[in-house]
């Protein structure tokens, strides 16, 4: 069987930059196996796959070990294969998850923008461990889905080397670290994700469904420009919208091409 294969960078408007995300479009569901099998051989944070539906597509995400909830840089990669390769009349598409919902895709100028759930973080005590493996003196530790430690400066959030063996064996499903940005950034962060088969994100959307509510209580303001300070890097653009989070980037196609299975 021949299916098509996309590798898109999302968050950056540069090749080489942002996160770069593979994308399956399918004509109907392959077996889970194969489809984790087809992300674990891509060996990128996460690989797409979508189908058709009446009005728009299903779509699922799979890290090199495992299916995940919600993945941003991989929707927004999603969306834009849709519109360059798929179906250049659309202003906008939907995309419906398992987990997280309807998610919606629009082109918004040069941006694409995601509407996605936002997710609180509450305080909580850091899970033993946490803090070694992290590294650096965080102000506050905060949880929703993955944990927030929020340090002082982005020089500190820079600086950090986790113990990436070490965080894998704490009782968290991933780190994010974050801190006040400068120079018209509101906000920086890493992810990481070492026990779902992710060290290191480069850019990482869902990651804002919490950074982005964290950031607008605490600035006072629901307009956000945000950076992923990777190695690779990338930009977003986020607006706190009641419950739901519009996250906002570029992307560019790198790869293209089928693949056999």
């Amino acid at each position: 069987m021949q299916l098509p294969l996309y590798q898109v960078d999302a968050f950056t408007d540069a090749l080489f930059g942002g996160n770069p995300a593979a994308v399956c479009p399918l004509d109907a569901w392959l077996p889970d196996a194969t489809m984790q099998a087809i992300a674990a051989e891509n060996n990128l944070a996460e690989t797409a796959f979508f189908v058709p539906e009446a009005d728009g597509y299903a779509l699922r995400w799979f890290t090199p070990t495992v299916e995940v909830d919600l993945c941003g840089h991989a929707t927004l990669a999603s969306g834009h294969v849709v519109f360059t390769r798929i179906d250049s009349t659309r202003e906008g598409v939907r995309f419906r998850t398992r987990k997280a919902g309807m998610l919606t895709v629009r082109k918004r100028g040069d941006l694409l923008e995601m509407d996605f759930p936002a997710w609180p973080a509450s305080p909580a005590d850091p899970p033993p461990g946490l803090l070694p493996a992290l590294g650096g003196s965080p102000r506050e530790i905060l949880r929703a889905r993955d944990h927030l430690a929020v340090y002082g400066s982005a020089a500190e959030v820079l600086a950090l080397k986790p113990d990436l063996a070490a965080l894998a064996d704490v009782d968290c499903w991933a780190a994010i670290v974050t801190a006040p940005g400068e120079d018209g950034i509101d906000f920086v962060s890493r992810f990481f994700a070492p026990k779902q088969g992710v060290p290191e994100d480069p850019v990482t959307g869902s990651a804002h469904c919490t950074l982005t509510p964290y950031w607008a209580a605490r600035l006072g303001k629901t307009e956000l420009e945000a950076r992923q300070v990777s190695k690779r890097g990338g930009a977003l653009r986020c607006t706190l919208d009641g419950d739901r989070v519009r996250i906002a980037g570029r992307a560019v196609l790198y790869l293209e091409g089928r693949i056999s299975v």
